[in-house]
């Protein structure tokens, strides 16, 4: 059974950091779920507020309904009580409202819905699409603005008219006159988080335009230093917040942008930077080549960013 009511789910998750657990995976690419659950009892441990399976840096879209059913509910049960774990729902319309099902049954608290597979959409059949989410399931909902789901201002409002469970508005585009459309026009009755990557490269400036929090993929291997990032751009400490980008966060991105998709290959090689393998990513996307690998370990090395924790 659920403990938050969907305003109190969006009051706990918009003042603190959220992350997207990595899907552990064997070497032959199965499902590893005793590593995926000591990760995520790993996570819940540090002071986040939220946790999100099965989502994109968690690989959903090289998910099955079944293991994306598996992964939320080994992170519903391997979480502390104070985190809430939400799922996320995907793919088209008929298997994202089997994800928020499967997620309900589950004990997930939330869901976030990700946007409709390949398809080009317009906001009729965007609008239609979360209604048949909304229809299905209890579990306050989140849309995710990005790629070919991008929802317009008035999109937003008539679903916040409509959707109760209708909680929060996450962004990957970075579009400022699109942000600041729906914020104006849908204000506090949502939470606004960024899903921009790397997220804590815009959170200073997306503060400005009311999205108080974010996700961060570094969370999952670095901790301790995201959430001292997320406390400086919360304090609006500009100078803390370039230090650490310039320490670190923009090092790491140019290792990322090497090769498409290492968006998620890198966190995974963070994990095993600091000692807590989660396996190799599962095609199409590929793991981090030896070279990068030895660069990424160094610069965690060099800009002092590993803890006792993580070790």
């Amino acid at each position: 059974m659920a403990r938050f009511t969907p305003s109190e789910l969006a009051a706990h998750l918009k003042d603190g950091l959220l992350s997207f657990p990595v899907t552990a995976f064997t070497a032959d690419l199965a499902f590893d779920e005793r590593t995926f659950r000591e990760h995520v009892e790993w996570q819940s441990s540090f002071d986040v507020a939220g946790l999100f399976a099965a989502g994109g840096t968690g690989e959903g879209f090289s998910l099955s309904p079944a293991e994306s059913a598996a992964v939320v509910r080994a992170a519903v049960e391997s979480s502390r009580p104070e985190v809430p774990v939400l799922a996320s729902a995907g793919g088209a319309t008929w298997q994202a409202v089997e994800n928020a099902r499967a997620a309900e049954q589950a004990g997930a608290e939330g869901l976030l819905i990700l946007p409709p597979y390949l398809t080009e959409c317009d906001q009729q059949g965007l609008e239609a699409h979360v209604d048949a989410i909304a229809a299905a399931t209890r579990l306050p909902l989140i849309v995710y603005n990005r790629a070919n789901g991008v929802y317009a201002a008035e999109t937003v409002a008539r679903l916040a008219d409509k959707h109760e469970t209708f909680i929060g508005f996450k962004d990957a585009v970075g579009d400022i006159e699109h942000l600041a459309k729906v914020y104006a026009r849908n204000g506090d009755r949502l939470f606004y988080l960024g899903g921009l990557p790397t997220a804590e490269t815009f959170a200073l400036p997306l503060l400005q335009m009311g999205l108080s929090t974010y996700s961060s993929a570094i969370f999952n291997f670095l901790p301790e230093f995201a959430l001292d990032f997320y406390r400086d751009v919360r304090a609006q400490d500009r100078p803390a917040v370039t230090e650490k980008l310039t320490r670190f966060v923009l090092p790491y991105l140019e290792i990322r942008d090497r090769v498409r998709g290492y968006g998620v290959s890198i966190v995974k090689a963070g994990l095993r930077v600091v000692g807590r393998d989660a396996g190799p990513v599962r095609p199409p996307l590929q793991d981090l080549t030896e070279q990068d690998l030895t660069d990424l370990r160094a610069l965690v090395e060099r800009a002092r960013v590993r803890q006792t924790a993580a070790i």
